[in-house]
C-alpha cells in the first residue's frame, strides 16, 4: 500500500465540474492499493494517519494529529501512486491492486480511518477527478508498506 499525505489549510474534490467533498484544515490523503495488500495493511495506514503528528502546538512543535486539531481528512483514492516509471517514459501500473480490490481497500481505508476518529470525505473512486488543495507549509509525507 501506498499513501501519500498532504497537510492542507483547505481542499476540495470535483468531478466533472460537481464538487463531491470539501474540508478545511486537515489531510488529504491519497491512498494506493497495491497487488498482495490486504486489510492488515489498511488498518496500519489507517492507524498511522489518524496519529501521525504532523500539526503544531502551541509551542509551533509538530506534536498534534489531525484528531488533536480536529481536522479532516480527504480521501482520494490515486493508482498512479504505483507508477513504475524506471524503464522508459511511459510509466506502468501493474503493481496496483485490480479494481475491484483497489475499491475494496480504498473503502475499508476510509472506514477505519473514521473508526479512529477521524472526519472523512471523499473522492470517486476509479473517476477523473480535479482536486484542489492549499498545501500548509508544505508538508508531505510519502508512506510504503515496503518500507515499514
Amino acid at each position: 500500500m501506498r499513501v501519500l499525505l498532504q497537510r492542507t489549510s483547505e481542499a476540495s474534490v470535483a468531478v466533472d465540474g460537481e464538487t463531491l467533498a470539501a474540508i478545511g484544515a486537515g489531510l488529504v490523503v491519497f491512498v494506493c492499493a497495491e497487488k498482495g495488500d490486504g486489510d492488515d495493511a489498511v488498518d496500519f495506514f489507517a492507524r498511522k494517519v489518524a496519529n501521525m503528528r504532523l500539526f503544531a502546538d502551541d509551542d509551533g512543535k509538530t506534536n498534534l494529529s489531525v484528531q488533536d486539531v480536529g481536522g479532516e481528512a480527504l480521501v482520494i483514492s490515486q493508482f498512479t501512486l504505483a507508477a513504475d516509471w524506471r524503464r522508459g517514459n511511459r510509466p506502468g501500473f501493474s503493481a496496483a491492486a485490480d479494481p475491484e480490490t483497489g475499491e475494496r481497500l480504498y473503502a475499508l481505508f476510509c472506514k477505519r480511518l473514521a473508526e479512529e476518529g477521524v472526519p472523512v470525505k471523499t473522492g470517486r473512486f476509479a473517476a477523473h477527478m480535479d482536486v484542489q488543495l492549499v498545501n500548509d507549509g508544505p508538508m508531505t509525507i510519502w508512506m510504503d508498506s515496503g518500507e515499514r
